[in-house]
């Protein structure tokens, strides 16, 4: 089993985790594959894609790390966590997953908005959290957070692009979700567009640190 820290550590030095929904399960391994091979190897599998559980053997690739996220409830996080996911994340906090995730060492990271819900969230074990949705925030949010929090992770998901990507990471955020414009690359470009976009994340975030 990978254990949480690992996974922690891999997201800080990859800074990108890439989101995957799809219109069907083919769609989603298309965009998912492809974000490996353009070097975001972290995937989050969200639940609103169609059979999306036989994805998590089927994107068994080395040096990948795949998670479940859209989570909703403890029955699907269980279910998740059998089929093999190494991580959950939920748009929103749930202490019955937050239960389930400690109880078998899975990373949990739920969406948070406000310091209530974060510090709610850090009282059962989550030691990330998702800024959900980032595109009403500013990045400096992450400072004003930490100031009183100053042990939480924060990883922003919604609205990052290749535009504002440093400048969250800039902030301090620990890693950042990418999901819409990898969709969009795939519907324009098929597998090959979402590769170079991936690459054109990897490149800005090197050329910046």
């Amino acid at each position: 089993m990978m254990l949480q820290a690992d996974i922690i550590n891999k997201m800080n030095k990859l800074k990108t985790v890439a989101v995957i929904r799809g219109e069907s399960k083919e769609e989603a391994f298309n965009i998912a594959k492809a974000s490996i091979e353009g070097g975001i190897n972290i995937i989050e599998l969200t639940y609103t894609t169609p059979d999306v559980e036989d994805l998590f053997k089927a994107l068994d690739i080395p040096d990948a790390i795949i998670g479940a996220g859209t989570v909703l409830d403890v029955q699907t996080a269980r279910s998740a966590i059998l089929k093999g996911a190494k991580f959950v994340v939920s748009p929103h906090f749930d202490v019955d997953i937050a239960k389930l995730c400690n109880r078998y060492s899975i990373l949990y990271m739920p969406g948070c908005m406000t310091v209530k819900e974060v510090i709610h969230a850090m009282d059962f074990g989550c030691s990330i959290i998702k800024l959900f949705p980032a595109n009403i925030f500013q990045p400096n949010i992450i400072k004003a957070i930490r100031g009183p929090l100053p042990n939480v992770e924060i990883m922003p998901t919604g609205g990052i692009n290749l535009d504002n990507i440093n400048d969250w990471i800039d902030a301090d955020a620990l890693a950042v979700g990418i999901g819409s414009d990898l969709t969009k690359a795939y519907q324009q470009s098929n597998e090959k567009g979402v590769i170079e976009l991936a690459q054109k994340y990897m490149a800005t975030i090197r050329r910046n640190r």
